[in-house]
């Protein structure tokens, strides 16, 4: 017998999921189009108003309103029909300097839904579904989404949470950024910290491409460089600090990447891994971020690490335990969770 009741609750979920799905565009549309970013300045608007401060259509800026009101995104004053962004949507969707910037999250979203195809193969283990195998604008804006959260808490909560790490970088440290993309992430070390050098190391080509012009442009070339290498295979010895931003639990043999990571440590050097956050157990994940990291996990992150060697496939929802037991494995004598916040965890290994 079918509960009619749950019946009814599960289609109403549903259509809350389907509103959320075809939602997404629009709200992609209302950063691209400087609508988010004029309700922000203009404070109370119509849809006249709106469309003639960002050269819009009125008719389609109306239909936008509405379907962003009825999202709770904006409010909606009948009265004088007018429409507001209140401040702390605006902090999160107008505001260059947010720390998360969940409009390029959207963005992502959008542009793997491209790749269900290639998804549908890899689960039926036809073809793998590799990182560098998405649409090429993804990876900016994948870049654009940790970057965001990389500029609010790298420089004033995670490395001073290393020990001894922060000291280092002020007098001058030789650091290697593993996975590092389109670079932001050495980047933002870089400009904090003008006395150390950087190398950032990705197989990505075309990302290591853009990170050389993001080093060029910012002036920091003569102490940044990036180049096309693996987790395995980077050069250098005696680094100071080795970072995998967002990146290890990508990797096929993640074990393998941290053994090579020791052997090009400095004797006193240390090895930093920033991760999502997760739970130790399943049932501890089964929340609203567990399942934006687990749809994550099942389209970016597996099929990346089973497209490589090793094929471990942790996916993204490691359990501290877990990473103990590789760091242990990789040779590492030393391991701690240095902070955590609500979406990442940093761990330290030593020698």
């Amino acid at each position: 017998m079918i509960d009619e009741a749950k019946v009814n609750d599960f289609l109403g979920r549903m259509v809350g999921e389907l509103g959320a799905v075809w939602s997404a565009p629009l709200i992609v549309l209302g950063h691209d189009l400087g609508l988010y970013t004029a309700m922000a300045e203009m404070g109370p608007v119509t849809p006249a108003d709106l469309a003639k401060r960002t050269g819009t259509e009125e008719r389609l800026v109306a239909e936008w309103l509405a379907n962003q009101a009825a999202g709770g995104i904006v409010t909606y004053d009948p009265t004088a029909g007018r429409f507001t962004l209140p401040a702390e949507q605006a902090f999160i969707l107008a505001d260059p300097g947010s720390p998360v910037d969940l409009v390029s999250a959207f963005r992502m979203g959008l542009l793997v839904a491209d790749d269900r195809q290639r998804l549908a193969r890899a689960f039926r283990g036809e073809a793998p579904l590799g990182w560098h195998d998405h649409h090429p604008d993804f990876y900016g804006a994948s870049d654009r989404f940790f970057a965001a959260g990389y500029r609010a808490a790298l420089v004033r909560d995670w490395i001073p949470a290393l020990e001894g790490v922060e000291a280092k970088l002020r007098r001058g440290a030789r650091v290697a950024d593993v996975g590092c993309g389109l670079g932001s992430s050495t980047l933002i070390l870089a400009r904090a910290y003008p006395a150390s050098t950087f190398r950032g190391f990705d197989f990505h080509a075309p990302s290591i491409t853009a990170a050389r012009r993001a080093a060029a442009t910012g002036g920091m070339a003569d102490r940044v460089t990036f180049d096309v290498a693996s987790v395995t295979d980077y050069p250098g010895r005696d680094y100071d600090l080795i970072l995998y931003f967002d990146a290890l639990h990508d990797v096929g043999d993640p074990t393998a990447a941290l053994a090579h990571a020791r052997a090009a440590l400095a004797p006193d050097g240390t090895v930093a891994i920033i991760e999502p956050n997760a739970g130790e157990t399943l049932e501890e994940n089964l929340n609203p971020v567990g399942r934006l990291f687990y749809a994550g996990s099942t389209i970016l992150c597996v099929p990346s690490a089973l497209a490589q060697e090793g094929r471990l496939a942790l996916g993204n929802q490691v359990p501290e335990r877990r990473w103990r037991e590789l760091a242990t494995q990789a040779g590492y004598a030393r391991f701690r969770r240095a902070v955590a916040t609500p979406f990442n965890r940093i761990f330290e290994l030593r020698p």
